[in-house]
């Protein structure tokens, strides 16, 4: 699993509007349970100069992310990247175009509340729960009308939208980290239009009102009404929310090792494979090594015999030893390079130390390593594709893992594979999963081939595999995984015609 969802915890909207009699400012209106929320500017509706402004509230539950920062469910900072993503609501009203949004953090702690009313802006906190314009909480006015927040540094982020219909989707990763070390008190974030969008308003206004914001270099143009969906929303997918998104994607090239060649480019000449340390059945840091270095040699052998014969083979840099590394609990890893000339099968030995005496074996592997294509061009491969553990239904709280079997699909066995007890799946070593509600096609997760590849397809000598977590879906849908592979040739991503169907069912409390 490569990404989390998390939903916003709280979410309200304020505004400094004129209710519907154009007399009364709404600034005491409260919308915490509102299922949309809203951002706009009104310039001159009232009067010449008149200022409308409103504003969202927004706030995630930073400390599960740090929990699970603890339990290690998400991985180091500067090792994951968090997105805030909001959805447009559709609205019978005029949209705006060509605008920014700023999304701030806020510095004051601050209530949701129980409003619903974003027409006439009537319910009014009144002093009881619920922040609005002028205050925070029943009990805390805001230092300054419409939120406190932060407009510097790691603090402030902002989109740029062509017209009123875009999703907000934002990297706000030094944000949330700093709200994860307590470096900065997570009171949430605020959702405005940028101050060269929002409404012009001079200081004399100020004076005669105190709920306008004083914006010297404002628009004197509108702005009118970007609408996102609350938390509240009963759209599953349309709720405010933060994805943390990583690249957990392992590519043991033990089934994928090829022989070094001066034709190839460096990095083409070495292969990384892995060591998984399964003690009953979980795995386990090596004693005496724990997370630091392991080493690895290579050994000829046969077919018939399966064990290492021999001296230690000399490797890609002159050496018969190579220095691996910890890579996470349990497991190590180790680049290889080895030309051509030797023996195959080869057989990977880790052990601790650089070949002394003192060496303490800890596994034996092996590896059967391919040779380069020579000059040869295949086409466009085609493949065929199944999930080899795909069931029909799934759990809601379920994180399950589901292993790919890919062959080419102009594969034409010969005797001998025919004879072999298993064949061996063809791992892809750029591959991405999507998955979508059979329904209406609506697409729950995206591919992700992009910088995050928070998609992507791990693989080993059994072939491609991922882990997806249920929680991220709507339970009782039918849902389809779809996949797209990496073509080096035309540089670009092609999507396989498979679809694989599943239920995700509810689990009880």
């Amino acid at each position: 699993m490569a990404f989390i969802r998390y939903t916003a915890s709280a979410d309200t909207t304020i505004v400094n509007a004129y209710q519907l009699n154009l007399q009364t400012r709404g600034t005491g209106a409260n919308a915490g349970m509102a299922d949309v929320g809203e951002v706009f500017s009104i310039y001159g509706r009232v009067s010449s100069g008149s200022q409308e402004l409103s504003r969202m509230l927004l706030k995630f539950p930073i400390s599960q992310l740090s929990a699970d920062r603890t339990n290690s469910v998400l991985p180091a900072s500067g090792s994951v990247s968090y997105y805030l993503r909001m959805f447009n609501a559709p609205t019978s009203k005029t949209t705006p175009r060509d605008y920014s949004l700023v999304v701030a953090a806020v510095t004051k702690d601050w209530q949701e509340g129980v409003g619903l009313d974003l027409e006439g802006y009537k319910d009014l906190t009144k002093g009881n729960t619920g922040a609005n314009w002028m205050s925070a909480s029943n009990a805390q006015a805001w230092a300054n009308v419409g939120g406190d927040y932060l407009l510097t540094g790691d603090y402030i982020y902002s989109q740029s939208f062509s017209d009123g219909l875009g999703n907000m989707e934002l990297n706000v990763t030094p944000l949330i980290e700093r709200w994860i070390a307590g470096d900065q008190t997570n009171y949430g974030v605020l959702i405005k239009l940028s101050s060269s969008y929002e409404a012009s308003a001079s200081m004399d206004y100020v004076n005669q009102d105190e709920s306008v914001v004083y914006n010297k270099t404002g628009s004197t143009k509108s702005y009118y009404t970007k609408r996102f969906f609350a938390r509240g929303s009963q759209y599953f997918f349309k709720r405010p929310l933060l994805e943390a998104r990583w690249d957990s994607t392992t590519s043991d090239d033990r089934s994928n090792f090829y022989f070094s060649s001066s034709r190839a480019p460096a990095a083409d000449n070495l292969n990384t494979i892995y060591f998984y340390n399964m003690i009953r059945g979980r795995l386990a840091n090596l004693p005496g090594v724990g997370t630091g270095e392991i080493f690895v040699s290579l050994y000829s052998g046969s077919l018939a015999n399966t064990v290492p014969s021999g001296s230690k083979l000399s490797l890609y840099d002159g050496n018969t030893n190579l220095t691996g590394g910890w890579v996470s609990t349990g497991i190590y890893s180790c680049s290889v390079g080895i030309v051509s000339s030797a023996v195959s099968p080869l057989y990977d030995v880790w052990h601790s130390g650089a070949g002394g005496t003192g060496d303490t074996e800890y596994y034996t592997g092996s590896i059967l390593p391919k040779l380069f294509d020579l000059g040869s061009t295949s086409g466009h491969p085609r493949y065929v594709i199944n999930i080899t553990n795909l069931q029909d239904s799934y759990s809601s709280k379920e994180t399950a893992r589901f292993n790919l079997f890919i062959r080419d699909k102009n594969w034409s066995p010969t005797i001998y594979t025919v004879a072999k007890s298993t064949v061996q799946s063809l791992p892809i070593p750029s591959a991405s999963y999507k998955v979508y509600r059979l329904m209406d096609g609506y697409q729950a997760v995206a591919y992700g081939t992009g910088s995050d590849l928070h998609t992507a397809l791990s693989y080993d000598v059994n072939g491609n595999y991922f882990d997806f977590n249920m929680k991220s879906l709507e339970p009782n849908y039918i849902y389809a995984f779809k996949f797209v592979f990496y073509d080096e040739q035309t540089k670009s991503w092609q999507e396989q015609a498979e679809s694989f169907k599943f239920r995700v069912e509810k689990s009880e409390p």
